[in-house]
């Protein structure tokens, strides 16, 4: 990774020269010069920067009352100071400096210090967010003071029942107070499909589709039959039909 720099001087040459090093190392990507400690503050709070290189003696506010400042931000930039005087340095340190350079800067001491940033920054921005937490994998079922729980996978169909919901498996169905929507929002990245407004199937449960007396069609599971409304009927085929291509089809011949 390349790092966007803030250069903080209030002396204009020693400024322009250290904006010239810190541009001509492969470690930085743009340079932003400050003649002042407020000037670099405001310009802080309006854009992101890797770091910031800034001298310690300055009129108004000095390099390391902005450090203070800096300290407090949530995500600070990573410090480094660059100063004519040694007797600063344990200060320096004490508010978290990653290195201190003495005037007239080194190019391979500057390189060395920007080399250390690059090995600080790098971890937070390459690691990987976080997996999401999968908080609907399993359901709790409170019975008779009792708590069961309820895998997802082991659910082949979700119905409907005011303002619960009841979770049909093979060996039984259990209560749970939830709308059914909550269920298809979290449950649809999983193969459940509304087929009518009351069911919510597991497409991968379903064994076969059959007609029932009066026409309508069912789909049958080990868990029992579930309606499935006309307008849902084509959907339902459709991802029966992908399913089988797949091999995922419970109902596939064998």
């Amino acid at each position: 990774m390349t790092l966007r720099v803030l250069a903080v001087d209030d002396v204009a040459p020693a400024l322009a020269e250290l904006s010239r090093l810190l541009a001509a190392s492969s470690h930085v990507s743009e340079v932003v010069p400050a003649g002042d400690a407020l000037s670099a503050l405001k310009l802080i709070k309006d854009a992101r920067f890797d770091a910031v290189f800034l001298d310690i003696s300055m009129p108004g506010m000095d390099g390391l009352e902005l450090a203070g400042v800096l300290a407090r931000m949530t995500d600070p930039p990573e410090l480094v100071f660059v100063t004519a005087f040694e007797e600063h340095a344990v200060s320096a340190y004490g508010v978290g400096a990653v290195d201190y350079l003495l005037k007239p800067v080194a190019r391979e001491r500057l390189d060395a210090a920007l080399a250390r940033i690059v090995r600080v920054a790098r971890p937070a921005a390459t690691q990987p967010p976080p997996p999401a937490v999968d908080e609907l994998a399993a359901v709790s079922v409170e019975l008779g003071g009792r708590t069961r729980y309820v895998r997802r996978a082991d659910v082949r169909f979700a119905e409907a029942q005011g303002d619960y919901v009841r979770l049909h498996t093979r060996g039984g169905s259990h209560l749970v107070r939830m709308p059914i929507s909550r269920l298809e929002e979290h449950w649809a990245a999983f193969g459940y499909v509304r087929v009518h407004r009351s069911f919510l199937l597991a497409v991968p449960a379903v064994q076969e589709l059959r007609s029932d007396a009066s026409g309508g069609l069912l789909a049958h599971t080990d868990a029992g039959d579930v309606p499935v409304s006309r307008r849902h009927a084509r959907d339902l085929r459709d991802r029966l039909l992908e399913a089988a291509q797949r091999g995922d089809f419970a109902g596939g011949a064998r």
